[in-house]
């Protein structure tokens, strides 16, 4: 399953992983460090190879398209998230109005 985020997002999130998360990921799917890294927003292709991630120009750092969602999966897990960007829900009571 496919998912959408903008740039800026998707670098925010890489940015609230633990030291080591990458590394953790690389090692437990079984890719180079450096394709883990240009999962989010990195750009050495020398090392690591582009798998899943197709980025758009346009606002808020453009649009990326997760083809793949396996080490966006692995990475919400290691944040304890069900989603990410995470909404706040409403009140009940602005709800109703």
């Amino acid at each position: 399953m496919s998912r959408t985020i903008t740039f800026n997002e998707l670098r925010q999130f890489k940015d609230k992983l633990p030291h080591g998360s990458i590394r953790k990921i690389a090692e437990e799917l079984d890719l180079d460090i450096e394709t883990v890294r240009n999962y989010f927003g990195g750009y050495n292709y020398r090392k690591g190879k582009s798998i899943g991630v197709h980025i758009e120009p346009g606002p808020d750092g453009g649009i990326v398209v997760l083809d793949d969602t396996t080490i966006f999966d692995k990475a919400l897990s290691i944040l304890g998230l069900d989603d990410y960007p995470v909404y706040k829900e409403e009140p009940e009571e602005s709800k109703a109005e």
